[in-house]
């Protein structure tokens, strides 16, 4: 999955710089993290070295609450910017707020934990099929308000287009609906995460949008600009590059 560099309390709010296979494929195995997340866990100086979580750990990020209360912290952050932003909006500006969808807009944690914190391909892509991941809800809210203060909602996923359906109805089932795009990578594109995002953004600012927020759970959601702020919610859980 996908690469953290960060505390996982950390969401990144910086203005921007300027403007392969199924998901699985891209999957790192779980509980693949840096062992700032691990100082921080223990109560500790973090460090920025590589390094990983136990099992056990990554069970009690989760099971106590601390996952949760970092996600609301995060998604707070995010809502205050598009609040402020919307308001400060110029006449004719086409603003969009692009979200990311496996752990952003819904959590797979049941499926996470039921295997055991191991990536079997086919278990991952039946519970895909499932559509029952459930929404990470106060990140459901950051994208009803967006909805509500007339932004473009723009779903970006490096899933593959043949799984749009399955996508769709998981969507649905979340509670996500209204949004203007849901962009996913085609099926035979050999293009990384980083790279298959940043470039639809650039091509959704070049058709004249204005992107003012990226949120997403992973570095490679975020990179590459074209935004005009990144939110980084935690997971502690996979790295997608």
């Amino acid at each position: 999955m996908r690469r953290r560099s960060r505390d996982v309390a950390d969401e990144v709010t910086r203005p921007a710089p300027g403007l392969g296979s199924t998901r699985p494929r891209h999957l790192v195995r779980y509980g693949i993290l840096v062992a700032v997340v691990a100082a921080v866990l223990a109560g500790c100086a973090a460090t920025s070295a590589p390094g990983s979580l136990s099992k056990p750990e990554l069970r009690r990020y989760y099971e106590s609450g601390r996952y949760q209360s970092d996600l609301a912290a995060a998604a707070a952050r995010a809502g205050s910017w598009l609040a402020e932003r919307a308001a400060h909006r110029i006449p004719g500006e086409q603003l969009a707020v692009v979200f990311d969808i496996d752990e952003t807009l819904i959590s797979n944690w049941p499926e996470i934990v039921g295997a055991d914190f191991e990536y079997v391909p086919a278990v991952w892509e039946a519970w895909e099929a499932e559509a029952r991941a459930p929404a990470l809800e106060p990140v459901r809210a950051v994208y009803l308000q967006a909805r509500r203060l007339g932004l473009e909602v723009i779903v970006l996923s490096d899933r593959r287009e043949h799984e749009r359906s399955i996508t769709e109805r998981g969507l649905r089932s979340a509670g996500y609906e209204g949004y203007a795009a849901l962009i996913l990578k085609p099926d035979d594109s050999r293009a990384t995460a980083e790279t298959f995002k940043s470039a639809q953004r650039r091509r959704l600012a070049a058709e004249g949008r204005t992107i003012i927020a990226n949120v997403g759970d992973q570095e490679s959601d975020l990179a590459g600009g074209s935004a005009e702020r990144t939110f980084k919610l935690p997971n502690p859980f996979y790295l997608t590059r």
